[in-house]
């Protein structure tokens, strides 16, 4: 019992200076309860301070209210390593203003160098990365001029005649994490939680360390009535237990709690709505038309999430869905519950969903389209002020087969007409996304061609494919002007193929398609 203590007691185990390796997945897996307790010692106290962070995927909502954002203060933070950043903007605010060092590592790299700074190996050696931002060539995943003066976490070598990119080793001081029950003895199960994530590696990492690791639950129970089997986290491991508020440890952002996330119970899946027919549905439902039914499969956050809606409302059967937290099967989830999935058939510790990734186990990849530039280039990760984060982006694309890009045309402000088997642009989006060069180059159109893989970019209007190397359109929609509503809202003229095609009519109509039959 001398284990369980209380947030504040916990928190003052944080020195001054620590690497804090913290749990996590969107709005999903975060202490929330130890959050808001190192927030308040540290407005009340100033202390911890100086801290450096690392987590694989930005915790948050987007306001300053949930998650990670709890620590986004001047002073309380001096070094921020992450992969995803797009719902923290505490944190994004603090590296714009050149406040911090932030460093943007690949998502599932990071979770991998958890497991290597538990076995005190000298890091991660990989490809993901070449050619990209992180490529310490073009700017070694350093997010701002504070951090071009700081040390290097990434290093490109050569080995056997190849490149290779080294991230760097270094000691994890302190572990916060969360799970479900705990026993006396400071075992941890994780059986109401929507994913296991990266926490073991963690843990393991932070105690080899030679550091504290502590954890959020919901109940500790007695000894002896915990499965072996279901303990995540050892008690050897642990070194202090703090019971979570109920409001502090919900399941995920969106929901206190949903057992079919859980793999506890399943549930109907008619219970899951269609997506009305926008814009949206329109990309979702091209990109559909590429799934291969026995391939295996990612979905990525934002626009692609609603491809496993679209194969749900056509009833496409036993797709192979997979989600980095260590999902696989059942539909995933979007929005704060993105990580998640309903009806999942197993789900595995994200570590070794990036050990499947990185060494080319996903056939298909569907991602977000941001910026794409003449090359085929795409950013996902950064927007002038706006940092987003590569997250799993980058493992992904860069050992898939074969890579679509799902996004609308234009973005801000884009108003259309649908229907009928028809797009009509009724109102031109403010920005234009395929642009010369991109901001910063989270998929590298060159290593793509180096590798062989098949890329599609698919917006509501128009297909291009990197053929050759080359970004070339290959359909346009029914209804609209190739001049004006193509080729007119771009910064380049890309090349165009001889048998330019429209797109199927049905992906315009307020219909199922029947994409079940066509398989």
């Amino acid at each position: 019992m001398a284990k369980i203590v209380s947030a504040e007691e916990a928190v003052s185990m944080i020195k001054d200076g620590d690497t804090v390796g913290i749990s996590g997945f969107i709005g999903m897996g975060h202490p929330q309860e130890l959050s808001i307790a190192v927030e308040n010692s540290f407005l009340n106290t100033g202390h911890p301070r100086d801290l450096t962070v690392m987590f694989s995927a930005g915790m948050g909502d987007g306001t300053d209210k949930l998650g990670a954002n709890h620590l986004g203060h001047e002073g309380l933070l001096k070094r921020i390593v992450v992969g995803h950043w797009g719902l923290i903007p505490t944190f994004q605010k603090l590296v714009f203003e050149n406040k911090v060092e932030g460093y943007n590592l690949p998502l599932g790299t990071i979770s991998l160098l958890f497991r290597e700074i538990a076995g005190h190996r000298p890091g991660v050696i990989t490809k993901i990365g070449l050619k990209t931002f992180v490529d310490p060539r073009l700017e070694g995943a350093k997010m701002n001029e504070k951090t071009r003066q700081a040390e290097d976490l990434v290093e490109l070598i050569e080995m056997d005649g190849e490149e290779w990119l080294r991230y760097k080793s270094f000691p994890v001081n302190v572990a916060l994490l969360r799970g479900t029950y705990a026993d006396e003895d400071g075992n941890v199960v994780m059986t109401q939680e929507a994913g296991t994530l990266d926490s073991l590696s963690i843990a393991q990492a932070a105690k080899n360390s030679g550091g504290k690791v502590i954890v959020q639950v919901k109940e500790i129970v007695q000894n002896g009535t915990l499965s072996a089997r279901d303990v995540k986290i050892p008690g050897i491991y642990v070194d202090a237990l703090v019971i979570g508020k109920p409001e502090n440890h919900w399941q995920t952002y969106s929901q206190e709690y949903n057992p079919s996330y859980s793999g506890e119970v399943r549930v109907p899946v008619d219970s899951i709505e269609p997506m009305p027919l926008n814009a949206r549905k329109v990309v979702c439902r091209r990109a559909a038309m590429e799934l291969d039914p026995d391939a295996i499969i990612n979905l990525g956050i934002g626009m692609p999430e609603g491809i496993a809606n679209v194969a749900n409302e056509e009833g496409l059967p036993g797709l192979k869905l997979t989600v980095e937290t260590g999902g696989i099967g059942g539909v995933p989830m979007s929005g704060t519950a993105f990580g998640a999935c309903t009806n999942p058939d197993a789900m595995i510790d994200q570590p070794y969903q990036f050990d499947f990734y990185d060494g080319g186990g996903l056939d298909q990849a569907f991602l977000g389209l941001a910026e794409c530039d003449r090359h085929g280039n795409i950013n996902v990760s950064r927007f002038g002020p706006k940092i987003a984060g590569c997250g799993g982006f980058i493992n992904i694309t860069q050992t898939a087969p074969v890579v679509v890009y799902c996004g609308t045309f234009t973005a801000k402000g884009l108003k259309e007409k649908i229907g009928n088997g028809q797009l009509e642009i009724l109102q031109e989006g403010q920005i234009k996304k395929f642009k010369n060069e991109v901001e910063q180059i989270t998929f590298a159109a060159e290593y793509a061609a180096q590798t062989g893989q098949k890329v599609l970019y698919i917006t509501e209007r128009a297909v291009f494919e990197l053929l050759d190397g080359v970004l070339t359109l290959t359909e346009i929609a029914p209804g609209v002007d190739l001049e004006k509503d193509v080729l007119g809202q771009m910064e380049f003229k890309p090349a165009i193929a001889s048998d330019l095609k429209l797109m199927d009519s049905r992906i315009f109509e307020d219909q199922p398609m029947g994409l079940k039959s066509d398989n």
